[in-house]
């Protein structure tokens, strides 16, 4: 009966995506929704977008085993990048009226860093949207009462969520996801309560996980812990910035003001409403320890719908198992298509400099099919948890991405060669320590490290060889084939 009622909705989410895919005709449509978006259907996706199942599952297991100390990247992290990013990366880049963050780099520096960063971005959202993936296959093998393998629950997750993203892209997206945040919001707010009441009541439960020190989140007074520490906020609020996925957001809005708002607000909410799967999560290990203690050592991330599962009345595993799902859908299909445009635009265009806005759409198209294949063949293969994948997606982006982004929009003497070292140094860095260096035996993180030594690379660069448009905004000048170059 559960299963048929979610697989319903399901169907239902289709349709939706097929009715708004409509009002797609040109590859602006597609990737931006025509910047046409209002307030709280922007607010919606920047919100749903990254309250997926990494909150839902990921970090509510992580809580339960380490508290708040394990959550600094996400959410703590997490909400900084979105309000940062409304706040200070908002408005110039919406201004710009640009179709994917990769343009940036080719507009304001030139081909060679807009092809090396742009594949960046589209092989950091590798982990994210694997993740998104494995949760769809965790939630079938769940409702199914392991009828349905986790391996065949990740296929049929993923197939739905490319059929609407595959036909409508960005109106779709927008669209389901507006559906899926009311469901969600209803959905969590009944469980919470539920939950509560069967634990006792939400003062007990706040109480006992503080007596626990579950609530303790800041470093000890030691200099690893602290490096340690800020690693993790560093990788998620920075790194997260240069992401095709949250520029996607904001430049489909309809105005100036939507775009600075509805990203910092969504970063807001998304930061309150992240504490509600924590409550859930712990609830559970006081309505049934046993449980609690063996999903803990098996797989923490099945506590929290296995409490619902096998602890609640079936409307309310209907409600919260329809609003995990869109949870869970909403991320998947805003980070299926932000890589899929971003190799579309910024790597394949440049191959094929003729392309027209029909050839455009028609590739974006068919890298978004070929992108969720070899992310659900990784989500297969992968046994890294949902935590660690999207923990580690956002390495690349921080060591090679940021610091070119955040030096292009506000240092006006920031120079191609400048960004080249940036990102050279950046990566080569990062990567020599990634893969040589155990990670237990360094004082620093390696993305922190690269970090620094991308913005070496960009200092070093910029004075040795500044940037002869310096004087002009942005290191614009002419336009070209209808494409800007610097």
């Amino acid at each position: 009966m559960l299963l048929t009622i979610i697989t319903a909705y399901l169907a239902l989410s289709i349709v939706i995506g097929v009715v708004a895919a409509r009002r797609v005709r040109t590859a602006s449509d597609y990737i931006t929704a025509g910047r046409n978006l209002p307030m709280p259907v922007v607010m919606a996706m920047v919100f749903a977008t990254w309250f997926g199942s990494e909150t839902v599952l990921g970090i509510s297991a992580t809580f339960l085993e380490e508290g708040f100390r394990g959550l600094i990247s996400d959410p703590l992290g997490a909400s900084i990048c979105l309000i940062l990013f409304g706040l200070v990366f908002a408005l110039p880049l919406y201004r710009m009226k640009l179709l994917t963050l990769g343009d940036f780099f080719r507009r304001r520096y030139d081909r060679r860093i807009e092809l090396v960063v742009s594949l960046c971005i589209v092989v950091s959202y590798l982990g994210w949207v694997a993740a998104q993936v494995t949760a769809l296959g965790l939630v079938f093998n769940v409702l199914s009462d392991d009828v349905v393998s986790m391996n065949t629950g990740m296929i049929i997750g993923a197939a739905v969520v490319l059929t609407y993203t595959l036909l409508g892209g960005m109106w779709s997206v927008a669209v389901t996801t507006f559906v899926q945040m009311i469901v969600i919001v209803v959905g969590l707010l009944i469980v919470t309560a539920m939950a509560g009441d069967m634990a006792g009541g939400i003062p007990t439960v706040i109480a006992k996980a503080a007596e626990e020190g579950k609530f303790s989140f800041l470093p000890e007074l030691d200099l690893v812990d602290i490096l340690g520490w800020t690693a993790a906020l560093v990788t998620m609020a920075l790194g997260s910035i240069p992401q095709q996925d949250v520029f996607q957001r904001v430049n489909s809005s309809r105005n100036e003001s939507i775009a600075v708002w509805a990203t910092t607000l969504g970063g807001v909410a998304y930061f309150f409403f992240a504490a509600i799967p924590l409550f859930i999560a712990y609830s559970a290990s006081i309505i049934d320890p046993e449980m609690t203690t063996k999903l803990m050592a098996d797989d923490s991330q099945l506590v929290l719908p296995t409490l619902v599962a096998t602890h609640m009345p079936l409307w309310v595993q209907v409600v919260f198992f329809g609003a995990l799902l869109s949870v869970i859908m909403s991320t998947a299909s805003g980070t299926l298509l932000a890589p899929s445009v971003t190799f579309a635009e910024n790597v394949l265009r440049g191959f094929i400099p003729d392309m027209t806005d029909r050839q455009l759409l028609l590739y974006t198209r068919i890298t978004v099919f070929v992108f969720t294949l070899m992310v659900t063949v990784y989500a297969v293969l992968t046994e890294a948890s949902i935590h660690t994948m999207v923990e580690n997606a956002y390495r690349i982006t921080l060591a090679g991405a940021f610091v070119p982004l955040a030096a292009g929009l506000f240092w006006r003497r920031a120079s191609n060669l400048g960004a080249i070292l940036s990102v050279f140094f950046g990566l080569t860095t990062w990567l020599l320590l990634e893969l040589s260096v155990d990670e237990e035996s360094l004082v620093v993180e390696p993305q922190l490290i690269g970090l620094m030594f991308s913005l070496v690379g960009m200092i070093v660069g910029s004075v040795l060889k500044p940037n002869p448009h310096a004087d002009r905004p942005h290191g614009m000048v002419e336009h070209h084939h209808g494409r800007h170059v610097a």
